[in-house]
């Protein structure tokens, strides 16, 4: 039987800002933190995740997505760079970007119109670390660590770090309450 995921410990101030570290025991787990995560982000939210090949980053948004209601099945925009979900109710659209193939900085990323996005949506950046903090002082940190090399581990320790002050009043611990 699957042990339970649990905080490595409660929310606890970061460098900069407050986070939570998760151990999340397979993919249901990762869905279900981002379906949790749907609970606590609203329109301006940009969420930035980064982490090995494989760790969960597009389960964790599938998640997101399914929380936030949104149109449309989410998955790697890896090769369209960005996609667009419709919200199907009251709740905002989702942006899902892959950075992985662009270069650095945000000049690469004008094209996507991010900035324009970024006051109605809710933005998840896959690879966006160096190349869109300038977007906003307001972001929430996801990364996955998962064990590499030839395992069949599917144990994720995710430690999700809310900079600015949007979320300096968050409470993430609520996130770690994830089922066996």
């Amino acid at each position: 039987m699957e042990r339970p995921a649990a905080p490595h410990s409660p929310a606890e101030p970061t460098a900069g800002g407050v986070g939570v570290r998760i151990t999340v025991n397979s993919p249901e787990q990762m869905r279900e933190l981002g379906l949790r995560l749907a609970k606590l982000v609203r329109a301006g939210d940009l969420v930035m995740l980064n982490g090995e090949l494989g760790a969960g980053k597009t389960t964790l948004t599938r998640g997101l997505g399914e929380g936030l209601g949104v149109r449309g099945a989410v998955t790697s925009p890896t090769f369209v760079i960005a996609r667009v979900h419709p919200s199907l109710g009251e709740g905002p659209p989702l942006v899902h970007v892959d950075a992985y193939r662009l270069g650095g900085g945000l000049d690469e990323m004008e094209d996507l119109d991010l900035d324009v996005s970024l006051s109605d949506s809710v933005i998840v950046v896959e690879w966006g670390e160096g190349k869109v903090e300038e977007l906003t002082d307001d972001r929430l940190q996801v990364v996955i660590h998962r064990a590499v090399g030839d395992t069949t581990d599917e144990v994720r320790h995710v430690t999700l770090t809310g900079l600015g002050e949007r979320w300096a009043t968050a409470d993430l611990s609520g996130l770690s309450a994830l089922s066996a």
